[in-house]
């Protein structure tokens, strides 16, 4: 209950009673309210400024680990980046230059991408700047690295491809030097052995006695074996790939049959007189792309280096063939 207050009233010499006004009270109790709100006001516009909700303090804990994994992220796409740029310039300048084949093009390996905005759901936060641009280097990252990785796969085709044409291609001397008597005659113009006219000596004539192994030159597929073609005898044509044929002429007999796969030295016949021969002896030609070559530039297979000076010297001389 509420105390009831008096005044003196000095001209009837006697205590009144003090009669609030009801308005004077609503202005009180309304002004009361307007300060409460105002320093309420006050107070939540202070402690938002200048202290921290445990609400708040979690959040900005949380931003600040996750700010420090993007900067992280960011170091590891930066070593990543350094790796695939030093492989780039070893696929480019070592692995295609060997292999001989042309290098991937600069704005082939950087080429970004077109069309519309990709990351437009990115934009509009605080660290937006921070997220696309992390964003797009992952994006450019996984683009090259398909482009080096398709690179690589036909680099590994071309290797598959080359160690086929080393295999393949005639490297060796098809009669043993053991075996040789001498190195009767080479490519070029030479003396018909029945005729004695000059004439073009397609191959090289190694003499050798009657029997001796003969060996393939090279990796592949034997297309003939027969004395059907004329001059020859019995003979055998080697096909290696990659355009080139082995030819091995006037032979005593055969160790292969037409469409049986060699390997390079695999005994493949015997050294004999058939055809149009003067003597025992091998006529060995090579073919590529179906034109006759010189077989002294493909003996680097099994000869020394004073070998082949040899061979070179006796080949050179315009002396008479023995077919």
């Amino acid at each position: 209950m509420s105390k009831v207050k008096y005044y003196y009233d000095p001209e009837s010499l006697s205590y009144r009673k003090i009669e609030r006004k009801k308005r004077k009270t609503f202005k009180f109790v309304m002004l009361f309210l307007l300060a409460s709100a105002l320093f309420s006001f006050l107070f939540v516009f202070i402690a938002g400024h200048y202290f921290e909700s445990p609400k708040e303090k979690a959040l900005k804990r949380e931003l600040t680990n996750m700010q420090l994994q993007f900067d992280l992220l960011n170091k590891k796409m930066s070593e990543a980046e350094a790796v695939l740029a030093n492989i780039e310039d070893r696929d480019n300048n070592i692995y295609r230059v060997y292999f001989e084949a042309n290098p991937i093009p600069e704005e082939q390996r950087r080429a970004g991408f077109g069309g519309i905005n990709r990351y437009k759901n990115l934009e509009g936060y605080d660290n937006s700047s921070l997220i696309v641009e992390t964003s797009k280097r992952i994006d450019k990252l996984q683009k090259q690295i398909v482009v080096q990785s398709k690179s690589l796969d036909e680099v590994a085709v071309l290797a598959e491809e080359k160690e086929k044409l080393l295999a393949a291609i005639p490297a060796i001397q098809p009669v043993s030097n053991e075996d040789l008597t001498r190195m009767a005659s080479g490519y070029g113009m030479r003396s018909d052995p029945f005729t004695k006219a000059r004439k073009m000596h397609w191959g090289m004539d190694f003499t050798a006695p009657r029997g001796t192994p003969v060996y393939a030159s090279g990796d592949g597929v034997v297309v003939r074996a027969d004395s059907g073609s004329s001059g020859y005898g019995k003979h055998i044509r080697i096909d290696h790939g990659f355009g080139y044929v082995s030819l091995y002429a006037h032979l005593y007999k055969y160790n292969v049959r037409k469409n049986q796969k060699v390997k390079r030295g695999d005994l493949i016949g015997f050294v004999g007189s058939t055809g149009r021969s003067q003597a025992p002896h091998l006529h060995y030609e090579i073919f590529k792309d179906k034109n006759r070559i010189n077989p002294i530039n493909f003996y680097y297979g099994s000869l020394t280096a004073e070998e082949f000076s040899k061979l070179l010297e006796h080949a050179s001389l315009e002396n008479q063939s023995l077919d």
